[in-house]
């Protein structure tokens, strides 16, 4: 296997710093024993506290972890300290037949998705499926008329009255679109309620969010009259939701589109909700020049089901999501071989990048956020806040919430580099850099 790591690749996939650090800490041979690899498969014994030695996997291809440790982080410490060992010190790993324990896992995953593939084939009761999402339906249609007339009540008295209410005014007719089996909604409501005291500018932003919520609820009231793929759109926004099950199944039928390629892996960003973890990994097809993205979730400390590296290529066919400008996508399947990204192919200038972003959000209306790699601009500050500026003077503002920019103005030494990030139409949240041919998972 030719591939190269870099640490920076390798610790992205921490769940959080003190695995990334723990994971340092183990990345020496003298930590291991019973090293070994098979193809794309590692593994090695990392002695703990207990009495028998933790047995650690990797399977390089997606790539996965299996670690026989307490730890109900993914990957664990050992994952990450092994992986590291194997990016430092490929010779230690001698090819050789693999261990019963590692033959075990690799023969349960198997079975783990060949049992996937027989559930995406087992056939749908049309006519339940019909009657549950009529019903849906007509809860769906009351509470849009009811939140339509609350949000004109609130334009008519004024958005000005938004900060002197408290959290109840958002809240309550929040909780009622959820009776109403309508969650997207409510998280616009909510979502609101917290722009009315996000500071300056919020009156503009909360205008903007209102008058999105408006379009939403007004295209929902005519829906029957839209194009079928902006039909997903508007019923994705309210709330509905489609099963990487369901997905397959109409892929298989050519009713979304499946795209095969070998995927760039841009970057990611991870958030948390209460207790649920969100993944957003961005990927771009190198022949198709398809931009898509991976959304993933996992609760608590529970291990995200799929793992992509960042400043990789994978090869794989993804499935997409049916959308009037489709982004999410799915991996259908995809080889065991992965690669470094030796190019930035897609990274373009500030305006390019504005007029394929305000080209699909005149297609669907409803992006929260987008992909953009900024080919050559210089990180500087301006005023009270961060820029990235181009040589010609056009510049984007960095998101307030990005804490790392003096770490990329040390990369870029004063220079222009290339920076991937996620673009919400007024400032832009990086997720990586392009410096000196290779990406720096931020």
């Amino acid at each position: 296997m030719s591939q190269t790591w870099t640490a920076e690749q390798i610790l992205a996939l921490a769940p959080d710093a003190s695995s990334a650090k723990n994971g340092k800490g183990l990345a020496a041979k003298q930590k291991w024993n019973n090293i070994g690899r098979r193809e794309r498969i590692l593994w090695g014994e990392c002695q703990g506290s207990g009495a028998n030695p933790y047995r650690t996997q990797i399977d390089l291809g997606e790539p996965a972890f299996k670690c026989s440790c307490p730890s109900r982080k993914f990957p664990c410490k050992h994952g990450l300290g092994l992986f590291l060992l194997f990016a430092n010190e490929i010779g230690l790993f001698v090819e050789v037949d693999a261990p019963d324990w590692v033959q075990a896992w690799l023969n349960s995953r198997q079975q783990r998705q060949e049992k996937k593939q027989q559930k995406a084939q087992t056939p749908v009761d049309l006519a339940a499926q019909a009657k549950r999402r009529a019903a849906r339906e007509t809860k769906v249609t009351a509470g849009v008329e009811e939140l339509q007339r609350w949000l004109g009540d609130l334009v008519r008295q004024g958005l000005a009255i938004a900060q002197d209410r408290d959290y109840s005014f958002w809240e309550q007719p929040a909780a009622r679109m959820v009776d109403a089996q309508a969650p997207g909604l409510a998280r616009y409501l909510r979502e609101m309620a917290g722009i009315a005291h996000s500071g300056p500018g919020w009156t503009e932003r909360l205008l903007q969010k209102s008058s999105q919520l408006h379009l939403l609820l007004s295209a929902y009231q005519q829906i029957d009259r839209l194009p079928k793929p902006l039909q997903a759109d508007i019923h994705t926004q309210i709330g509905w939701s489609v099963s990487e099950e369901e997905l397959l199944a109409q892929a298989a039928t050519q009713e979304v589109k499946a795209i095969a390629d070998d995927w760039a892996v841009l970057g990611q960003r991870d958030e948390v909700e209460d207790k649920l973890r969100i993944r957003r990994v961005w990927l771009r097809g190198e022949r198709s020049h398809q931009r898509s993205l991976m959304l993933l979730f996992a609760h608590g400390t529970q291990p995200f089901t799929t793992v992509v590296l960042p400043g990789t290529v994978m090869t794989a066919t993804l499935v997409f999501y049916e959308s009037a400008h489709p982004l999410r996508a799915i991996i259908r399947e995809r080889t065991a071989e992965t690669r470094v990204i030796a190019q930035t192919d897609g990274f373009e200038s500030i305006l390019a990048n504005l007029v394929i972003y305000t080209t699909a959000l005149s297609q669907m209306p409803w992006i929260e956020r987008y992909p953009m790699g900024l080919q050559a601009v210089i990180p500087q500050q301006q005023e009270d806040r961060w820029i990235l500026r181009e040589s010609d003077g056009q510049y984007l503002p960095v998101a307030r919430s990005f804490d790392r920019m003096w770490e990329v103005c040390a990369w870029a030494g004063g220079g222009a580099i290339g920076v991937f990030g996620e673009w919400n139409g007024r400032e832009l949240y990086p997720c990586s850099i392009w410096v000196e041919e290779r990406l720096i998972v931020l």
